[in-house]
């Protein structure tokens, strides 16, 4: 029998927006919404099993009811920015489902449904519709059921013709009677004032239908009630008449278009990867069957077991094949050379032995072209050998033409130029458990073919970056950057850890009394970390009020909890035992797992090339992110110790750099003012926003408010988002960043013309001319058209920020060359340096590092930079 699957794409987009916390990828996308909606979608296709589904969204804001109504949902609030720009990322998700979406002008989502649902019925379908809105539950029948989302979005109520006698004792066609009656404040409908649910069904018990119910008003008890129903008799007519779903619809789809076999897992997976759904790739395994590509060309090239001298010449095109995604200590599989000589496969074992191999490796004057040298450096610099001379990194020349783009690797990179000369690794090396070393020949072929290409793409992206005006930024700040950054790697932080390991004990012994704490509080021993077991002490037993229920029972979410905090002395303690169990595992543990046998060192990798702004960023393990909140989680950086006897770490960080740059960029005169007369910036705001005159009279909240927006124009400011930080309403956020907008001209002016700059070069740059493209920025999809807006504000500000600190990087490193200091430049975390520092340059680095940091790059405003040292990361802080 075919089953049809309906979902009301406008309703369960609402429902995930609202039910997840905002979630981005790393491009900066929110991304909350459509996850929300793929753990939806995957369910019900697992649950369901459908051989039919459709998506319907609405079509505009007006519909044919609004002829009828001009108020018709007139109350809703406008659609948060975060949330529009969703749905196209929706639409694209549904493609790769191959799941058939579909709108009609004039008529809502539920019109479409209505329509679908009555002409497979009429065919002796199986009918299930999804949505969050009650109103189509007058669509049941013995052949459709409809399941309505609860608070959240993964768990389902389903309602069939007895499931709604149970809950409202009515039939469902009469679900419209009883919107007539009480109305429905969600899309404006009116009803007759004063009556709510109870008293709609109570009359519809008695008479069936409104018509009945006005007909027969001197039977309704009640002198008030009858009242009502006389002088709004129009009015419940009408609220009737709204309610209704068209079955009618000009829908011009016919049911077996809707025919859903499978999705394309490959298609859907290359979707999740640029959407950043890690934890949803994880659906489909590792044990997929690697892709055959086309045979390419034969290429001649040499397999070496003896390196000879005029074999290695300058400049040469070499490529270090390391395949583990810790590349750290790990084994190199061999190394391939192109230049003109020839082309060579050098296997691992002959070039580590090879005296000829690691003079010409370890010679600057020998000019190299790499993919990923920061990879070359580390693999290489674990088996002892140093790699200099590199002055071409085909990764990081990709990266700066386009941060867009999803792959840099060089097959991808070879075929968007037009060359097909290079398989992709998974092809050679298979993935996942199916991973392994192909014979020699193939693997020296391989690699040769990569050497090969980076060789003879190498002039290209010069051109093209010397055309971008992007030479310099490559030349003089990425390349540097990405050989400092290799060395930080191999180098590593030295970690205590006998310090961590204590820290896991004192963790183990505060869970313990908090454990404690919260059975005595709940009157009986219980596991805390069971949701089932604390969802019935919270509510059965201490009686709570529930805030949502999932399928198992009562959830005991995060945000749920935190609604419950001052309600019970024992929701605070819950939340505090959560927050340290996450500290041990994933930060103490994490750590110790991380800490090289060799070294005693964490070796962190820093990704160059990955985020769009510029900014670096850590992984294995990231260690940006340590928590320093909780004062167990700043504690952790005790263990982060100096290498060597007698040394401290040294750490400096820019004061508000990103506003500094903001106020520069848009060139404010009151902003410039306020930095160059070194005041506080938050509270120089919140005097100008709430025309204080006196700085004393800025209260907490004043600021608090302030600092909100000063960040919020930097990472791109939306009503919706400000009133979710400061707990106000939509309303009082916009009037707050008019106000704003209204105090700071040149950062109004400056939004407006990056925006149009935007609009009419198809990108933004940084200072340094860092580009990042917005294609989008013309579409004529309102919510495209309104995220790249926001993001050509945005991104100036964050990558030229980020090409300061790169650019006191390379600086810092060169000034500790030249003046040959032992010093060492270990981590950069966000807007910080940290370093490690011998006693006796102390002195001179506490004058070299900031000097050097606040004049990485002239502006209009100061660069401020503060530093402080100890025995260890906090002590340092």
């Amino acid at each position: 029998m075919n089953k049809l699957v309906l979902i009301d794409g406008n309703s369960i987009a609402y429902r995930a927006f609202f039910a997840l916390p905002l979630l981005n990828n790393d491009k900066g996308v929110y991304t909350n919404a459509v996850y929300g909606f793929t753990t939806m979608l995957l369910k019900v296709i697992e649950e369901e099993k459908p051989t039919h589904m459709l998506v319907a969204f609405d079509a505009g804001k007006t519909t044919f009811r609004h002829q009828t109504f001009t108020e018709y949902k007139g109350g809703r609030q406008k659609t948060p920015p975060e949330l529009s720009e969703q749905f196209p990322l929706i639409r694209e998700l549904l493609d790769a489902f191959q799941i058939k979406r579909y709108e009609v002008e004039n008529y809502e989502a539920d019109d479409i449904i209505g329509t679908l649902a009555k002409k497979a019925e009429q065919d002796n379908w199986e009918i299930k519709v999804i949505s969050g809105d009650k109103d189509l539950l007058q669509l049941v029948t013995d052949k459709t059921t409809v399941a309505l989302t609860r608070k959240g979005i993964s768990n389902v109520d389903t309602y069939d013709e007895k499931t709604i006698d149970e809950t409202y004792g009515i039939t469902p066609i009469q679900i419209i009677d009883m919107k007539g009656l009480m109305g429905d404040s969600s899309d404006n409908i009116p009803g007759v004032p004063g009556v709510g649910e109870k008293t709609a069904l109570k009359l519809l018990k008695q008479f069936g239908t409104v018509e009945n119910v006005l007909n027969s008003i001197d039977d309704v008890s009640g002198k008030k009630l009858k009242e009502k129903l006389e002088e709004h008799r129009e009015l419940a007519l009408l609220s009737k008449e709204l309610a209704t779903i068209c079955d009618h619809a000009p829908v011009e789809v016919n049911l077996e278009e809707l025919v859903f076999t499978n999705y394309d897992e490959q298609q859907v997976s290359k979707l999740f990867k640029e959407l950043g759904f890690n934890s949803l790739l994880d659906r489909f395994g590792d044990d997929s069957t690697p892709t055959s590509e086309t045979e390419l060309e034969k290429l001649d090239f040499d397999i070496l077991s003896e390196i000879k001298e005029e074999m290695l010449v300058s400049p040469s095109s070499i490529v270090v094949e390391v395949i583990d995604e810790n590349y750290h200590d790990a084994d190199i599989l061999g190394i391939a050379i192109v230049n003109e000589k020839g082309r060579y496969y050098i296997p691992t074992d002959v070039a580590l032995s090879s005296d000829t191999f690691i003079e010409w490796a370890k010679n600057p004057k020998v000019k190299k072209a790499v993919f990923d040298a920061k990879r070359a450096i580390v693999a290489l610099g674990w088996k002892g050998i140093s790699i200099e001379g590199i002055d071409f990194d085909l990764l990081i020349a990709s990266y700066l033409l386009d941060p867009s783009v999803s792959s840099h690797d060089i097959a991808d990179i070879a075929e968007r130029n037009g060359q097909h000369v290079v398989k992709h690794d998974e092809v050679i090396y298979g993935k996942g458990a199916k991973r392994a070393i192909p014979e020699e020949s193939a693997l020296a072929e391989h690699l040769v073919r990569k050497a090969n290409a980076l060789h003879e793409l190498k002039n290209d992206f010069e051109q093209k970056l010397k055309e971008n005006s992007q030479y310099t930024l490559f030349t003089e700040l990425e390349m540097p950057l990405t050989i400092i950054l290799g060395i930080m790697e191999t180098t590593g932080v030295k970690v205590d850890v006998e310090e961590l390991t204590e820290m896991g004990k004192d963790l183990d012994q505060k869970l313990t009394t908090i454990e404690e704490n919260i059975h005595n509080l709940a009157g009986t021993s219980f596991n805390i970390n069971s949701p089932k077991q604390l969802g019935e002490i919270l509510f059965e037993k201490l009686l709570l009020p529930p805030v949502k229920k999932t399928k198992t029972g009562y959830s005991t979410s995060a945000d749920v909890l935190e609604k419950l905090e001052e309600k019970h002395e024992i929701i605070p303690e819950i939340l505090h035992y959560r927050q340290l169990g996450k500290l041990k595992s994933t930060y103490i543990e994490g750590l110790l797992k991380v800490v090289h046998p060799k070294t005693g060192k964490i070796h962190t990798m820093f990704n160059q090339a990955l985020t769009q702004t510029g900014r670096l960023s850590s992984t294995e393990p990231n260690l940006q992110n340590i928590p320093i909140r909780l004062e167990e989680g700043r504690k952790i950086r005790h263990a982060f110790i100096p290498s060597e006897p007698g040394w401290s770490i040294f750490a400096a960080d820019y004061s508000q750099i990103e506003l500094r740059v903001l106020a520069h960029i848009a060139k404010d005169e009151k902003l410039i003012e306020a930095f160059n007369n070194d005041r506080d910036i938050h509270t120089q705001t919140a005097m100008d926003v709430f025309h204080v005159s006196n700085k004393d009279e800025v209260t907490s909240n004043m600021r608090r408010a302030a600092k909100a927006v000063n960040f919020g124009i930097v990472y791109g400011i939306s009503d919706y988002g400000l009133s979710q930080n400061l707990g106000i309403t939509r309303k009082e956020a916009a009037q707050f960043i008019e106000r704003y907008l209204e105090s700071y001209p040149g950062v109004k002016d400056y939004m407006e013309t990056i925006v149009e700059n935007a609009r009419e070069n198809g990108y933004v740059t940084t200072m340094l001319n860092r580009r990042r493209y917005l294609p989008e920025i013309t579409s004529r999809n309102f919510n495209q058209r309104s995220f790249a807006e926001r993001t050509a504000m945005n991104t100036p500000i964050q990558g030229s920020a980020a090409d300061i600190i790169k650019q006191a990087m390379v600086q810092i490193a060169k000034r500790i060359q030249e003046e040959q200091l032992e010093t060492r430049l270990l981590l950069q975390v966000h807007d910080e340096l940290i370093f490690e520092v011998p006693e006796a340059e102390l002195e001179k680095i506490k004058t070299i590092v900031p000097e050097v940091m606040e004049h990485a790059m002239e502006l209009s405003v100061p660069l401020k930079v503060d530093y402080s040292y100890g025995n260890t990361w906090y002590d340092a802080k």
